[in-house]
């Protein structure tokens, strides 16, 4: 199964139907209707389809399947100026992932070691989470089915040393990417946003030159949550880019198109199941084709 057809099977829920007759105002209510039930959003779909339907009016579209393909083009619209390749020129590449416990965030490390393994490309894992030896573990168990090294601390060791240490093997070994794990803890900000400074900090200053990225892994089944979520490391931690997990049967993926919309901020990569290659860059195209 290629990527595109899980990509299709984990949007059924959000594939929008063409079974219309007629280019009308009845089939504008009712596309409109199908984007706010796969949780595009309300603004954001009265956006799309008042573009619509003024391209139907001005390019005298009488076709449904011409609307259809109007509609693709809009959707792609959405992602417009959002560059959804990753920065990693200057090596050690630094990638900080971030997100709440129970997004998929250990998953993505792995699997997203696992793509750059799989391009030849020299790999270290550190495991920043050291309030949870559970956290600690899982990444021990992703790193090795990545064939990666991993750098961890003792638990509730400062994250930031863990993070230092990380920095300085990656130096020692030449590394390519350099991954690291942070806490998932939302309930106090405070503490979580003085502790991702304080990484961020230590990155700075012992890899100055290297290619950054923040990278904040939502789950894909989490729709108006996924929002708030970002809101709040927005504030926080200043994303550079998202990983969607989990659109692979139970997600309405009309949150992606909402994300960019709204947040302008760019979706870099997306998962569709629990394999260690069921993650994939980011295509806007094929995403959009994958719903329509």
């Amino acid at each position: 199964m290629s990527f595109f057809d899980k990509l299709k099977q984990g949007l059924s829920k959000t594939k929008i139907n063409f079974g219309f007759k007629k280019v009308d105002e009845e089939l504008l209510e009712e596309l409109e209707e199908k984007l706010v039930m796969a949780d595009v959003g309300f603004e954001t779909t009265e956006e799309i389809i008042s573009n619509l339907r003024t391209k139907i009016k001005k390019e005298n579209i009488t076709e449904v399947e011409d609307v259809k393909n109007a509609l693709r083009e809009e959707l792609v619209h959405s992602f417009d100026g959002l560059d959804p390749n990753l920065n990693i020129a200057n090596k050690p590449a630094v990638i900080l992932m971030v997100g709440v416990n129970g997004s998929g965030k250990t998953t993505s490390i792995g699997k997203i070691a696992n793509k750059f393994k799989q391009e030849g490309k020299n790999v270290v894992i550190v495991a920043g989470d050291t309030f949870r030896a559970a956290a600690v573990e899982q990444v021990e168990v992703w790193a090795n089915r990545a064939n990666c090294e991993l750098v961890k601390g003792k638990e509730n060791q400062d994250p930031a040393s863990v993070i230092f240490e990380g920095c300085r093997r990656a130096k020692e070994v030449s590394a390519d990417i350099l991954i690291c794990d942070t806490a998932g803890r939302l309930q106090n900000k405070k503490n979580l946003m003085d502790e991702l400074e304080k990484m961020k900090k230590v990155i700075d200053r012992e890899l100055p030159d290297s290619s950054k990225e923040i990278l904040l892994v939502l789950d894909g089944v989490s729709g108006q949550n996924a929002i708030s979520q970002l809101k709040s490391f927005k504030e926080t931690t200043g994303i550079t880019g998202l990983v969607l997990t989990k659109l692979d049967g139970t997600a309405k993926g009309g949150i992606v198109i909402r994300l960019a919309k709204e947040e302008k901020v760019p979706v870099k990569f997306i998962g569709v199941g629990e394999q260690i290659d069921d993650m994939e860059k980011f295509d806007s195209v094929d995403f959009v084709n994958a719903i329509i």
